[in-house]
C-alpha cells in the first residue's frame, strides 16, 4: 500500500523545498533591507529604470502575499492530515461486574478481509476511530484499473458496513471511503 501513495510524498517534498526557498528569499530580502547584510544597497530600486508604483499597489501586493501565504499554510495542513489511531472501546453496562475491551483494529480485520475478497479489490486499509458513542470508519480500498467503483461502493455500503455495524451494536456508523487505483491489472483467483 505504501507504493500507492508515492505521488503524495513527492508533492510534499516539492512543497517543502519550495517553501524553504521562498523563506530563504524572504529572509534575505528582510536582512538586506534593514542593513544587517550589506550585499546590496537598501535604498537602490529593484529595477532602476522604472518609476515607483502608486502606494495602493504596495498594499495590494501585501494583501495578495498574505492571502497566498494563508492558502499555502492551509495546503500544508491538509498534507499533514493523518487518520486518527484506532482506540480501545469499552463495553461496560455494569462496571463493578467487569467489562469488555475491544481494540478498533481487531474489529475491522474481518471487514477488511471481506472487502479484499470482492472482485477487483487489491488491498484494504480499515480504521475504526472515535469513541463508541461517536465512531467513524475510514476505508482505503486499492482497486484494479478495470474495477467497477460504483458496484464496489454499493456492496461495501449494503453488505460489509451493515454487518460490522450489527456486530458492534451501533445505530449508525459513518464511513469515509477512498478508492486508490493500482496500475496492475489482471485476474485473481477468488
Amino acid at each position: 500500500m505504501a507504493n500507492l501513495n508515492r505521488p503524495a510524498r513527492v508533492n510534499r517534498a516539492l512543497l517543502a523545498v519550495l517553501g524553504l526557498v521562498l523563506l530563504a528569499a524572504g529572509a534575505f530580502a528582510l536582512v538586506t533591507h534593514f542593513g544587517a547584510l550589506r550585499v546590496l544597497d537598501p535604498s537602490s530600486p529593484v529595477v532602476p529604470s522604472l518609476s515607483a508604483p502608486p502606494t495602493w499597489a504596495y498594499y495590494a501586493a501585501i494583501a495578495v502575499a498574505v492571502v497566498l501565504g494563508l492558502l499555502c499554510l492551509r495546503l500544508l495542513a491538509a498534507q499533514a492530515f493523518r487518520r486518527p489511531r484506532p482506540g480501545t472501546w469499552r463495553f461496560e453496562s455494569e462496571p463493578e461486574r467487569g467489562g469488555t475491551r475491544l481494540n478498533g483494529s481487531v474489529a475491522t480485520e474481518p471487514l477488511a478481509g471481506e472487502i479484499t475478497a470482492y472482485q477487483g479489490v487489491r488491498s484494504v486499509n480499515a480504521t475504526l476511530a472515535g469513541r463508541r458513542e461517536d465512531p467513524t470508519l475510514y476505508l482505503t480500498v486499492g482497486t484494479e484499473q478495470g474495477a467497477d467503483l460504483g458496484e464496489l461502493r454499493e456492496r461495501i455500503d449494503e453488505d460489509a458496513v451493515p454487518r460490522l455495524r450489527r456486530a458492534l451494536d451501533l445505530d449508525a456508523l459513518p464511513v469515509v471511503l477512498e478508492f486508490r487505483l493500482t496500475t496492475k491489472t489482471g485476474a485473481r483467483a477468488l
